[in-house]
């Protein structure tokens, strides 16, 4: 069996796979021949695992993140009853294992699971690092709390919209990506990766898109939520510029953590390091969880032009 074939296998038993892991998002977001996976076995048992996207532009060879893929993180099965000093040796040693696996490339760019703290191996590889924050919601099946949380502007949305506005279920991926491209002049990613994304998810039923609609059938706005075991996260959301100032995202991002809190106890806002952004995701009393992006540059031409790049900044 082919890495990729023994990690279809390995997906299928190992539930605690983060969603952008697993190889049924790998196949939507990169095509089943674009993607592949370091893996590192004991005694024929995966122990740890690196999936990673590849492509090429002109004569270079890149491994990076794929659309709408926050993360993609090193995935380790830990003996049980490990103590810290064993953890960290074990992890340093397998993460070492899954970069010499890696195949050659020209540059390297992952952003590495928020699980997985640890970056150590690839320093010592001569990686880099850059520190990212997304914002999570903890305990929210304590929905009251959670709602207390909220700033007062957001409370008083929920309230005001409450009697007035209706929250759905899976809305249609056509309306979704329009509402889109009313919201966006220029939407980052096709209709056509929207639609394998949308149906995906549907079909692995970890997603669904949730939407905010009133009495005259006004779609006010949308979101795209997906989950795995330990997760929801807020992929995409949408709002319609004509009811911008409505308030009814703030029921419906609301309505959708109570509806997900049924699966799991954590909500993620999938970013934002966008300074107009980030404020907004914390009105929600949503805490900073810092994850990594790292990098590596083997191309000497890439490295040139990275160097005049930061000279003329």
């Amino acid at each position: 069996m082919t890495n990729k074939e023994k990690y279809r296998e390995f997906c299928k038993k190992e539930k605690d796979i983060p969603i952008f892991s697993k190889d049924w998002w790998l196949d939507a977001v990169c095509g089943e021949d674009d993607w592949d996976v370091a893996l590192v076995e004991k005694n024929n048992n995966i122990v740890a695992s690196f999936p990673y996207r590849i492509t090429y532009k002109y004569i270079f060879k890149l491994i990076h993140m794929p659309t709408l893929t926050q993360q993609i993180g090193v995935h380790i099965k830990y003996p049980e009853n490990q103590s810290y000093y064993k953890r960290i040796s074990w992890e340093n040693q397998l993460i070492s294992e899954l970069i010499d696996k890696l195949p050659k490339f020209d540059y390297f760019c992952q952003n590495i699971h928020s699980n997985n703290s640890n970056w150590l191996p690839f320093y010592w590889k001569g990686f880099n690092q850059t520190t990212r924050y997304t914002y999570r919601l903890y305990n929210i099946k304590d929905i009251e709390q959670i709602f207390n949380n909220f700033s007062h502007s957001r409370r008083k949305d929920i309230k005001k919209n409450q009697n007035k506005i209706n929250v759905k279920f899976d809305l249609d991926f056509n309306q979704f990506y329009e509402l889109q491209k009313k919201m966006y002049k220029n939407v980052s990613f096709s209709k056509e990766l929207f639609s394998k994304i949308y149906h995906s998810v549907y079909k692995n039923e970890s997603g669904r898109a949730i939407y905010a609609i009133d009495d005259e059938k006004n779609i006010h706005s949308a979101l795209f939520i997906m989950w795995d075991s330990c997760c929801a996260y807020y992929i995409l959301t949408c709002i319609n510029p004509n009811f911008r100032n409505s308030g009814a995202d703030s029921l419906l991002i609301y309505e959708s953590i109570k509806y997900v809190s049924q699966f799991v106890d954590v909500f993620d806002f999938f970013g934002s390091m966008m300074e107009k952004v980030e404020p907004v995701r914390r009105s929600f009393g949503a805490v900073q969880v810092p994850y990594f992006t790292i990098t590596k540059t083997n191309s000497k031409i890439l490295k040139i032009r990275e160097l005049i790049k930061e000279i003329v900044k």
